[in-house]
């Protein structure tokens, strides 16, 4: 390995080899398709940039080369449709290897990329095409999303281009085809960082989607992410678990791995099985892991025992708040602590656990060395150790990073940056030592009787009984105390629904934290309702039953 990640950054380490500064530095004209793809792809063109298998037992091992020469291949094909600088591109392919050509291409391009989720519907479709004005889209032909988008055409007057991955469809040009018979060279064509990257329908639990826009310094900002957070070995293997339609997957498997030079792991699967997940840790003897606390805790569900996880050296979780048991429990049965991160789809990772400190039990760590952040209460103030408040990020100057904007809706932009800060609209508070303690969103925020309620603490506690195996904590109105806590519970198998279940959950969470946080609305689910990207739908929940 060269250490290219060196060339971008300026940092430095106290005595005991901790981060103590982090800043970016770049040219005007950086691009991961050319500057970090390319660049190890003609200097190092065998060292491994992916490993890809499927339930199927399929294998595929990428070099860099290998990728520099697919994104080209990509690169013309696209061009040679009249894909070019500044087209919007929406893109659905799942866990799909083609998705690794792809991204480096648009980029190589100047296109944006629009990574999107394989499980929209026509109405998805058609609000997504029509809000981003997408001239293409690049799909997967497993499911049936090809089929919304064909529904959705004649109603999405800019999509000109419907290119299928993996098969064969009326209406739809060949992606395999046309990228086998194109050219392996492409010249340059010349972007700058402040040009639009890629951009994410972030889905919020109301309304339609925001467009969340990135310029190309948001791929060289995801450094931090694999190199200080995540603690991806150059030499290693990484896996982080996400669709590539959602955030994650570049915040995992793409832009920090990359430029450390570091090969990622990618499981091409539907249904999640944590066993099969846990055997190709041994099996492909993989050195970090990222998926959120959920998965971890099916993990540890089962008999770790006959996993070979030796290889395994560093976890990290983000997506979800952790609670105390899975913490403590992965820790038990690996020696490896659980390194939470917060971010947003907005940002890259903005507080987290760096590499070389210890966790402490549902911290989500201290403010990343990338931005400036802080803690304020609803006068505006720092918060004070203990006290609640918004998580917020100076933007002036805008660090690398942070959107540019949320695409074509200058309301909700100036909402977010307003006071000389980005809101984020989640809380925390923090010790006196400085780690930050998650509380939730803004929103979420239950007021009863005059005590603030987030749903994480009281969701932190029913998880832990082993009746729980996922919940979600909303308010519900009361004519005397305002609201109160209402609890939407997923039941572990061998455990029914009953009377007898509600009173035993409520008295358990009166005995594990404050009497006047607990549930006094107890409703049982066979699933929690969520969005397309996954996140919990808390305006479904919320209200009495």
């Amino acid at each position: 390995m060269r250490n290219i990640n060196l060339r971008y950054v300026e940092e430095t380490y106290d005595n005991s080899g901790v981060l103590t500064s982090f800043r970016l530095k770049y040219p005007e004209n950086f691009n991961f398709g050319y500057d970090v793809v390319d660049d190890i792809g003609l200097n190092e063109p065998d060292r491994r940039a992916m490993v890809w298998c499927n339930p199927k037992g399929e294998k595929r091992i990428f070099t860099f080369g290998d990728i520099m020469r697919y994104s080209n291949k990509t690169a013309n094909y696209l061009s040679s449709l009249g894909i070019k600088k500044g087209d919007m591109v929406l893109v659905v392919l799942k866990r799909h290897y083609q998705f690794w050509y792809v991204a480096p291409a648009l980029h190589k391009l100047g296109a944006v990329m629009i990574p999107a989720t394989h499980m929209l519907k026509k109405h998805d479709v058609e609000y997504r095409v029509n809000a981003s004005g997408a001239k293409a889209v690049i799909c997967t032909a497993q499911g049936d999303v090809a089929d919304a988008f064909d529904q959705a055409q004649p109603d999405c007057p800019t999509l000109d281009l419907k290119i299928l991955v993996g098969g064969e469809r009326e209406g739809w040009l060949s992606f395999d085809q046309g990228v086998e018979e194109a050219g392996e060279t492409w010249e340059r064509i010349e972007t700058h960082v402040s040009d639009p990257l890629l951009m994410y329908f972030s889905s919020g639990t109301t309304g339609y989607p925001k467009m969340v826009l990135h310029d190309h310094r948001y791929s060289l900002a995801h450094l931090f992410t694999a190199k200080h957070w995540q603690n991806v070995d150059p030499e290693g293997i990484h896996l982080t678990i996400a669709d590539t339609g959602w955030g994650k997957a570049v915040w995992g498997k793409l832009y920090g791995q990359w430029i450390m030079e570091a090969c990622v792991f990618t499981y091409d699967f539907d249904t999640f099985v944590p066993s099969e997940i846990l055997s190709l840790i041994g099996e492909y003897k993989i050195t970090s892991l990222c998926c959120p606390p959920t998965m971890f805790r099916y993990f540890l569900k089962e008999d770790l025992d006959k996993f070979d996880l030796s290889s395994l050296k560093y976890s990290t979780i983000a997506g979800e708040p952790l609670n105390p048991d899975v913490f403590y429990g992965w820790h038990e049965k690996t020696g490896i602590w659980l390194m939470e991160g917060f971010g947003q789809t907005e940002t890259t990772v903005t507080v987290c656990n760096i590499v070389g400190t210890t966790p402490r039990a549902g911290s989500i760590g201290k403010p990343s060395l990338l931005y400036d952040v802080d803690l304020i209460n609803e006068k505006g103030n720092s918060c004070k150790p203990g006290e609640t408040g918004e998580i917020v990020i100076k933007y002036d100057p805008r660090p690398a990073g942070m959107m540019v904007c949320y695409y074509k809706d200058e309301e909700k932009t100036n909402q977010a940056f307003s006071g000389g800060y980005y809101h984020t609209g989640d809380t925390a508070w923090r010790d006196e030592d400085g780690y930050y303690y998650y509380v939730g969103r803004n929103d979420d925020i239950i007021k009863s009787s005059g005590y603030r309620i987030g749903p994480f603490e009281v969701e932190s506690v029913l998880v832990t009984h082993p009746a729980v195996l996922e919940c979600a904590v909303t308010s519900a109105p009361d004519e005397i105390r305002g609201a109160v806590v209402k609890a939407s519970v997923v039941l572990s198998n061998g455990y029914e629904p009953s009377e007898e279940l509600k009173k035993e959950l409520q008295e358990y969470v009166k005995k594990e934290t404050a009497p006047y946080k607990y549930p006094r609305i107890i409703e049982f689910l066979d699933q929690l309702p969520k969005t397309i990207n996954g996140k919990v739908r808390r305006s479904e929940l919320r209200g009495g039953k």
